[in-house]
């Protein structure tokens, strides 16, 4: 079983999501911009064995997400950066190559004309060499996982690295919650936070379903009072967390009485209890699907759980009990529910 805990803020940094307002301090008295998530890798390696992996492995699997997550790459980039280093090293940052290549060296097996033996050597800087190939082929997404790490690697079987998606996968969803930095400096006033989510929704980027509770927050940009239609300005600030974290997001439900859904909990759900909007569900993260339990969902789990009031409530706990996946949160409160979203409420505290 994989435990997952949530690591301290770098830094000392502290977190606070209130009625009004999102601080954080950092000893200086402002509020600081929003800080790249990256895992910590003495942390990872100190995480239970995962498919097999385990110490010095996790380790350098953190630096792979690391490299990845600097350059814009969401879990899919990190997941195929992870998956070709167990295929090429098993994640150890080997000091010899093979006959095929005699002067390989490193996690990914790089030889001489990818960069100087230093950089090869170092987990960090190899990761970076090959996911800055990555970025230019074009369509590399769509790609099958292993197909997109041949064309990078040029190696013999283009199918190689397929045996080790599922537990490439299952190392990213383990490291996901060791996450250090996860602070930004989140507006408190309820109009500006719904225009800048109203920009992203204009640019694509949050998306909504049908029946549309996108619409909730343009009332609000626009300072419109629409009765049963409001939403807490904590929920927004979460919605606002997760579009910084993953750049591309998509919401299905937010107030249900304004919508009029008697779905699940009813009249009594979270959804539509004092006046509804205390609570958000997630369909995707990263323009990915969630089932609450993959790596995005325990992303987001992690950087929320530092930030809510204790009586916070996330949703399919079962859904990560299924998948082997234990969380130790410090202010969320765990509660079933279906694991096609991941369900985010304040409305209980």
């Amino acid at each position: 079983m994989n435990l997952i805990t949530r690591t301290a803020l770098a830094g000392g940094a502290i977190l606070a999501l209130l009625a009004g307002s999102f601080t954080l301090s950092s000893g200086t008295g402002q509020a600081s911009a929003c800080t790249t998530q990256t895992v910590d890798p003495a942390t990872a390696g100190k995480v239970a064995a995962v498919a097999g992996y385990s110490g010095t492995q996790l380790t350098n699997a953190a630096h792979i997400i690391n490299a990845a997550t600097a350059l814009g790459l969401d879990t899919a980039g990190q997941t195929l950066g992870v998956m070709t280093a167990m295929g090429e090293s098993s994640l150890r940052v080997l000091d010899h190559g093979d006959t095929a290549g005699p002067d390989s060296r490193g996690l990914f097996q790089q030889r001489d004309k990818w960069g100087t033996l230093a950089q090869r050597m170092d987990a960090e800087q190899s990761a970076t060499l090959f996911f800055t190939k990555l970025k230019t082929i074009t369509g590399w997404e769509q790609l099958a996982p292993s197909a997109a790490a041949h064309k990078v690697q040029g190696n013999a079987d283009p199918d190689h690295y397929t045996r080790y998606y599922q537990p490439a996968t299952a190392v990213v969803q383990a490291l996901a919650a060791t996450t250090r930095g996860t602070g930004c400096g989140i507006s408190g006033d309820k109009i500006e936070l719904a225009q800048n989510l109203v920009t992203a929704a204009d640019e694509g980027r949050l998306k909504g379903l049908t029946p549309d509770h996108i619409k909730e927050i343009r009332w609000i940009a626009q300072g419109q009072t629409v009765p049963d239609c409001d939403i807490d300005v904590r929920i927004l600030q979460i919605i606002t967390i997760a579009l910084n974290t993953f750049h591309r997001i998509g919401v299905s439900d937010i107030n249900r009485k304004c919508t009029g859904q008697i779905l699940g909990g009813g009249t009594k759900s979270s959804h539509w209890i004092n006046g509804g909007g205390g609570a958000v569900d997630f369909y995707s993260l990263a323009a990915t699907p969630t089932t609450g339990a993959d790596g995005n969902a325990i992303r987001l789990i992690g950087a929320l759980d530092a930030v809510v009031q204790a009586k916070a409530r996330i949703g399919q706990k079962q859904c990560r009990a299924k998948a082997d996946v234990r969380l130790a949160l410090q202010h969320f409160a765990e509660f079933d529910d279906t694991c096609n979203h991941l369900h985010v409420d304040i409305a209980y505290v």
